[in-house]
């Protein structure tokens, strides 16, 4: 099936890493299926895309809530039929604060949006993929640096990633018997609204303050379109794609 036949439902569409990915499955000829919890954002998004933006569906979702996430998936079934791809991109922090000072409530929007929303969109398209046909899809979760090294103060979003990647895992090993293929691209200080902090100096592990090198957001939607249009029968189980020179290997 060429992308011009395929439907991409993308999760966090309305701005940073999910935008650029929406926007990179749009010009490449998918009909995409844009979820987050701002109807304007999303609808900017379609609108940036210019002419291929006529194949958005605008769903706003809050991808913590199991209705929610049934109704984007109820919509994408009545309005395209099938689903090929769902990148799951929503995802949220808590402000870094020292591990003793972190409120359960901060911790609980965390792990409701990163990890329990990536796990009802994931369910939700696993059940349509397994259904359909042509059987079978992709689904690819945005892990994150932090699915390997945390950086100071970041307990909830860090143990939300490490969470996606076991997600991701049992996903790829159950999905196998129903043409589903499963993976994972951990993104390093892509330059997005939720990074611009890096570039004025954020907290090292040895306490000092330091800017982190950035990179331009849409290689990011590049490499996403490249895990999605391969072949089911090959499968990115992991990709990491980072700013270069970014502190994460080695001693940073």
């Amino acid at each position: 099936m060429s992308s011009h036949n395929k439907v991409a439902v993308v999760t966090g569409a309305g701005t940073g890493i999910g935008k650029a990915v929406a926007l990179a499955f749009l010009k490449d000829g998918y009909r995409v299926a844009l979820a987050g919890r701002r109807r304007e954002l999303l609808e900017q998004t379609a609108a940036e895309a210019g002419p291929a933006g006529k194949q958005a569906l605008v769903v706003p979702t809050d991808v913590g809530k199991p209705e929610a996430v049934r109704a984007l998936f109820a919509k994408v079934k009545g309005g395209f039929g099938r689903v090929d791809v769902l990148f799951n991109s929503a995802g949220g922090n808590a402000p870094g604060v020292a591990f003793e000072d972190l409120e359960y409530e901060k911790w609980q929007v965390v792990v409701d949006v990163n990890l329990t929303g990536m796990f009802l969109c994931a369910q939700a398209a696993y059940r349509m993929m397994k259904e359909q046909d042509p059987r079978g899809g992709r689904i690819i979760n945005n892990g994150s640096i932090s699915a390997h090294a945390p950086r100071p103060g970041s307990a909830p979003y860090t143990a939300t990633k490490h969470g996606v990647t076991g997600l991701t895992k049992t996903i790829s090993l159950d999905g196998r018997r129903y043409d589903i293929a499963c993976g994972q691209i951990d993104i390093g200080n892509a330059a997005t609204p939720m990074t611009e902090r890096m570039a004025k100096g954020v907290m090292q592990a040895n306490g000092t303050v330091a800017p982190e090198p950035r990179m331009d957001v849409h290689h990011v939607g590049s490499a996403v379109l490249f895990m999605a249009n391969l072949p089911l029968e090959v499968n990115v189980q992991f990709m990491t794609i980072m700013a270069t020179k970014m502190p994460f290997v080695g001693r940073g």
